[in-house]
C-alpha cells in the first residue's frame, strides 16, 4: 500500500497516512483531529490529548497518551512524516487537511486507505480465508497493529497490545486478538 501511494497525486501525503495508522493503530476520526503541533518528530513521539479519544467527553474520559513512533525501526513512520511535511506549504494546524476545508474527516482518511488497498491489490487474511481490497479500511489497519505485535514483533503480549490500541480493558482486547497469539 505504501508504493501504490506514490502512483497518485498526494503520494507523501498517503504514504504518511498508511504509516502511521499501521504503526499507532489510531482510528481515523482520531487522526483526522490530529495537529502537527502534536507531532514531536525529534522525539520520535506522537501526543494524543484525551479531548479527541474515543467517547470524549464522559466520565471515563482516557488519559492523554504519548506513542513512541515506530519501536521497531522497521515502519519508517518518522521518515515518512518528515518527508511528507517538509513538503507542505501551507499553514493549517491539521496533520493532514483537506483541500475543501481545514482538515480531512476520518472518511476522507478512509477512502485513502480504501484506495490504495484497490491499487496494490491487497488480499487481506480473515477468519473466513482471503479477503479482498474493498475488506480494507482505516479500522483494519487498527487490527493489523494488533497482529503484527503478537505475529510478528517479539517480547509483545496482550496487555502491550491493549496499551497501543488503547482499549478500556483488557477484556476488550482479549476477545478480538486473543487468537493472533502463537501458543
Amino acid at each position: 500500500m505504501r508504493d501504490a501511494a506514490f502512483h497518485g497525486s498526494y503520494g507523501q501525503r498517503d504514504d504518511a497516512i498508511v504509516t502511521i495508522l499501521y504503526d499507532t493503530g489510531l482510528r481515523r476520526a482520531e487522526l483526522s483531529a490530529v495537529n502537527r503541533d502534536m507531532l514531536d518528530l525529534d522525539a520520535g513521539e506522537l501526543r494524543i490529548p484525551a479531548g479527541i479519544q474515543k467517547d470524549y467527553p464522559n466520565d471515563n474520559t482516557p488519559s492523554p497518551v504519548t506513542f513512541n513512533l515506530d519501536p521497531s525501526g522497521e515502519l519508517r513512520t518518522e521518515r515518512a512524516l518528515r518527508s511528507y511535511l517538509s513538503n507542505r506549504d501551507d499553514d493549517s494546524s491539521a496533520l493532514f487537511p483537506s483541500r475543501k476545508s481545514d482538515r480531512m474527516t476520518g472518511k476522507g482518511l478512509n477512502e485513502v486507505v480504501k484506495r490504495l488497498a484497490a491499487e496494490a491489490k491487497v488480499r487481506p487474511y480473515r477468519s473466513d480465508g482471503r479477503g479482498d481490497a474493498d475488506n480494507v479500511t482505516a479500522h483494519t489497519l487498527r487490527h493489523s497493529v494488533a497482529w503484527r505485535m503478537l505475529r510478528a514483533e517479539e517480547g509483545n503480549t496482550i496487555y502491550d497490545v491493549r496499551n497501543r490500541l488503547r482499549h478500556s480493558t483488557v477484556l476488550t482486547t482479549e476477545r478480538r486478538y486473543d487468537h493472533f497469539q502463537t501458543v
